[in-house]
């Protein structure tokens, strides 16, 4: 089920296939339910936001444009709401049964599971820079190093390292607009 552009009813169809979904759960399954269990503190709760995130990307394979993000990208958002649904249904509702009362569920830390979703996110942004953009800003940036230390590394002159972390943090900042960033969220970019 590798989901592509938006497109006709036909290519709509194309995604709906058992062996691609097979595909997709084989490759971000374990990750999906990952997340959900540290967000949840739930192994069963887990297990059901992972089916029906796939139920729902199922649903809306036709909705899905690569051009906004990657696969893995747009499962994890939809992990991201079906988690807090979830997480939101569970603190309405009392509890049927304790299962186990010496240790109790995790409580539901919508703050991290945000946290969580904007790294994955950046991730992805910074993978659509190129390679050179890429190294000065996750040098420069995040491992706050010195230009000129980048610089001497690279062996590439101080101006270069500047001007290549200027333009990349522009790219970054349009490459995450399109991935439906407001000015809100790229305050500070």
């Amino acid at each position: 089920m590798r989901l592509r552009r938006r497109g006709s009813a036909k290519h709509a169809e194309q995604h709906r296939d058992d062996a691609g979904l097979r595909r997709l759960y084989d490759r971000h399954g374990g990750e999906l339910f990952a997340m959900a269990v540290r967000s949840l503190g739930d192994a069963g709760l887990a297990e059901e936001a992972v089916q029906e995130t796939f139920v729902r990307a199922w649903r809306a394979a036709d909705r899905f444009d690569e051009r906004v993000g990657s696969t893995r990208t747009w499962l994890f958002a939809i992990c991201r709401n079906v988690v807090i649904d979830l997480a939101r249904a569970r603190s309405v509702r009392p509890p049927l049964a304790a299962v186990d009362t010496a240790e109790p569920d995790a409580p539901f830390d919508d703050r991290a599971l945000e946290r969580l979703m904007v790294t994955m996110q950046v991730e992805e942004a910074l993978r659509r820079l190129s390679a050179e953009h890429r190294t000065v800003l996750v040098q420069v940036h995040l491992r706050d190093r010195a230009p000129a230390d980048v610089a001497a590394e690279l062996a590439v002159p101080v101006g270069t390292v500047r001007s290549r972390v200027f333009y990349a943090l522009k790219a970054l900042r349009l490459i995450l607009e399109e991935m439906g960033w407001d000015d809100d969220d790229l305050h500070g970019w």
